[in-house]
């Protein structure tokens, strides 16, 4: 079956052409252009335009247009995801190998310190292995380091709530309170 704004059963090439003609033409289509650029009278035009519902073709068109631009759009977005997501896997695999090789270069070096008492010292046995965990934890997802917040010289963190609560909301302003009289039944 012909999407709407292809050529429809029935119609003749030449009211096709015509439409085709009208579809092309953007905002500066008109019955009367296309009849000028056909030779045709613009009452033809008028006719086939209705018969053939070419508004309702052109919208038809100009939707198909957007859902190929939207679905051109996504798959290239799919595949720019897919091919980082590749590139992350990669790296993350890069990173937990060097950790291991990390890790064994620093069990050597701290084997022969202790065996010999030569070669790195305890330091750099240190920082190796810092850095192997460090890759590990980034590779796996792990968090890398700790945050600790502290108050005033490492101590509690204090929340003064009343100075809290006078920056909010300002300064307290003393208000006295009036008694309401009583109203009585019935009476405003």
């Amino acid at each position: 079956m012909a999407l709407e704004f292809e050529q429809q059963p029935k119609e003749s090439d030449k009211a096709f052409a015509a439409f085709a003609m009208y579809l092309s033409l953007g905002s500066e289509r008109s019955t009367r252009e296309v009849g000028k650029a056909l030779g045709k009278s613009e009452g033809l035009m008028e006719r086939w335009a209705s018969r053939w519902r070419w508004t309702e073709r052109v919208s038809a068109h100009a939707s198909h247009l957007a859902t190929v631009e939207r679905e051109a759009t996504e798959a290239l977005t799919r595949g720019k995801s897919a091919q980082w997501l590749k590139r992350q896997e990669e790296h993350r695999d890069e990173e937990w190998a060097i950790r291991g090789e990390l890790i064994t270069a620093g069990r050597k070096v701290l084997k022969r310190f202790t065996e010999d008492g030569k070669g790195a010292t305890l330091g750099d046995v240190a920082r190796a292995l810092e850095l192997a965990s460090r890759l590990g934890r980034l590779a796996s997802g792990m968090a890398t380091d700790k945050t600790e917040l502290t108050g005033e010289d490492g101590g509690p963190i204090r929340v003064e709530l009343t100075a809290a609560l006078a920056k909010v909301y300002g300064e307290v302003v003393d208000v006295e309170v009036m008694p309401m009289p009583a109203l009585t039944e019935g009476k405003p």
